[in-house]
């Protein structure tokens, strides 16, 4: 594999990201997403793998709310995370996440909460058990989330931001 540069996405990146989520997701639902979460100002993190100058993955985190009463606690949700086909199965994912974690954990962020699937979810930290007692309307086994420290809720309602509700 060609050197891999992992670095944040920039506007002149959207056209790229917008292919390559079509293609990763055989179709432009997550691409939409992408789009109305950066039109509407909720993108925590969102970060891109370029090899030999092309844009082949990307990871974006926007913003979630817990709502305990009257208190909004800030939280991220991971979705999407997308590599090329021609370029699956390099560890190109595992090492998005993993630089997105540290970013986050960085800036301050206390809790993550991911719908996958929960085998590979899991060797990132994600777990059902830490998102079992949140109030979703995607509450099922799929639903994980990683705590960074003990500020970090866990109780509460999980509030998407709104591009989410056009899934």
């Amino acid at each position: 594999m060609s050197a891999m540069n992992i670095r944040i996405e920039t506007i002149a990146d959207r056209d790229a990201v917008h292919a390559l989520l079509c293609t990763a997701f055989d179709g432009d639902g997550e691409a939409g997403l992408v789009q109305s979460l950066h039109a509407d100002g909720d993108v925590v993190l969102s970060l891109v793998a370029e090899t030999e100058g092309v844009v082949c993955g990307h990871v974006l985190f926007s913003r979630l709310h817990v709502v305990n009463g009257d208190t909004r606690f800030p939280a991220v949700a991971l979705a999407p995370l997308a590599v090329s086909p021609t370029h699956q199965r390099q560890g190109i994912a595992a090492r998005l996440v993993e630089e997105a974690h540290r970013r986050l954990i960085t800036t301050g962020e206390t809790l993550s909460v991911v719908l996958g699937e929960p085998a590979y979810y899991g060797r990132f930290g994600y777990r059902h058990e830490d998102a079992a007692k949140f109030e979703s309307a995607y509450q099922c086994e799929a639903l994980q989330a990683v705590r960074w420290g003990d500020d970090a809720p866990g109780t509460g309602k999980l509030v998407y931001a709104s591009a989410f509700g056009g899934l």
